[in-house]
């Protein structure tokens, strides 16, 4: 059929496949399956998830995407013909160019975390409706960055990290005991480096974040509240659709996790931030806030949460420097007793490919009063130095090698 529905020349060229569903299961656990939602994505030049998360966010339905066995579902009851005109709409809204409503678009995200369809037939480029939920999922999983290009990313990140310790890369599994003992004496020279630190002072009053009682639990919520209301005002610039609600999003979401617990799942979270419409950035700040404590380095928090934050942080930067500002309210503010550590939390972030080398030289280089005071911020970075020392000589050593 035409891609475009409202065209009735058979010669037309842009074609696509007819719709296809399938309904399985019944009761509370019945479901459409879209046989051929691979066949239509390809027509369109989309992947199959933008479609089929369309179809839930026009529907209201939860949905499941396994491109491994190209099985896309949206869950409940719903004919071709219902998916097949909502299909038409996010051609409308996602495919077709608005000048010369040709399907020969591709979308472009802007560091400013807007959409664009980028005509290739009359050169138009017009911004996609940010409003739409479907936004919020693009950004997360932008075109091209899918989760395998993403993981081969990661491991030629890994490699490169690899050969500025000193040792070959990981591919070679030979070396493999060689390259774990040098990350062993880098983080020993780190925490060497950070010991040798002058020791920030804490008052009693402020160990309160290992203390689970309810006042110290309505404490801790109270800061992370104060934290997300001066975030949404500095933010508010920078957004078009704020709006000066008595529920501020951010602080629900951080109440959200602290009533589920730190143990609150991956893609529960991941949902509850599309639910509440919140940006990728300004999400990371609160979660670094409420998912992590004083033991983020004895038992490997960030690692645990290395999936969430790549979902959120990849490919944008700004969500990126949102991480570094979480740590800087987590560490400057929230749990300062974490100062000592800092390098080590870095690095953890760094090593999950969550923050990268430009964003934190570029953080080292500027102090910012955007989520602390500057006295705070000089602090941090000054902590930070055996790290960020250790960073810059590994670029400098790259570029006397090029």
């Amino acid at each position: 059929i035409n891609i475009r529905r409202d065209v009735s020349d058979r010669f037309y060229r842009y074609k696509m496949p007819s719709l296809l569903c399938k309904i399985e299961g019944k009761g509370n656990g019945i479901k459409t399956v879209i046989p051929n939602m691979s066949d239509i994505a390809k027509s369109l030049a989309r992947p199959p998830a933008y479609p089929t998360k369309f179809f839930g966010c026009e529907l209201g339905a939860q949905i499941k995407c396994d491109a491994a066995a190209d099985r896309y579902i949206v869950n409940g009851a719903h004919d071709a013909q219902k998916l097949q005109q909502l299909l038409d709409g996010f051609i409308t809204k996602f495919v077709l160019c608005n000048d010369c409503s040709n399907p020969e678009t591709d979308l472009i995200i802007t560091k400013d975390e807007t959409i664009y369809k980028d005509c290739k037939a009359c050169g138009a480029k017009k911004p996609c409706d940010m409003r739409h939920k479907l936004c919020t999922f693009i950004l997360r999983n932008p075109p091209g960055g899918g989760e395998s290009s993403a993981k081969e990313r990661r491991k030629d990140k890994k490699d490169r990290r690899a050969a500025k310790s000193g040792t070959q890369s990981p591919k070679a599994a030979s070396i493999a005991d060689a390259d774990d003992a040098a990350q062993d004496a880098l983080t020993r020279r780190i925490q060497a480096e950070a010991a040798a630190l002058e020791p920030v002072e804490i008052e009693e009053d402020d160990d309160w974040a290992d203390d689970t009682s309810p006042e110290a639990v309505a404490k801790r919520m109270a800061t992370l509240a104060l934290s997300a209301k001066v975030s949404r005002a500095l933010n508010k610039k920078d957004s078009v659709d704020d709006e000066d609600d008595e529920d501020d999003p951010l602080e629900e979401l951080a109440s959200y996790i602290t009533e589920q617990g730190r143990a609150c799942p991956d893609d529960a979270i991941l949902d509850k931030i599309d639910e509440l419409e919140i940006r990728s950035d300004r999400a990371c700040t609160v979660l670094v806030q409420v998912l992590f404590d004083e033991k983020i380095i004895e038992e490997n928090q960030i690692e645990q949460r290395a999936e969430l934050f790549q979902a959120l942080v990849e490919g944008n930067e700004k969500a990126q420097k949102a991480t570094l500002g979480g740590v800087e309210r987590l560490v400057g503010m929230s749990v300062p007793q974490l100062m000592p550590k800092l390098p080590l939390i870095l690095k953890a972030f760094y090593d999950i490919d969550v923050i990268e080398e430009d964003t934190l030289m570029a953080w080292e280089a500027k102090v910012s009063k955007r989520y602390v005071d500057k006295k705070i911020g000089k602090e941090l970075r000054e902590k930070a130095a055996p790290f960020l020392t250790w960073l810059r000589e590994a670029e400098e050593e790259d570029s006397d090698e090029d």
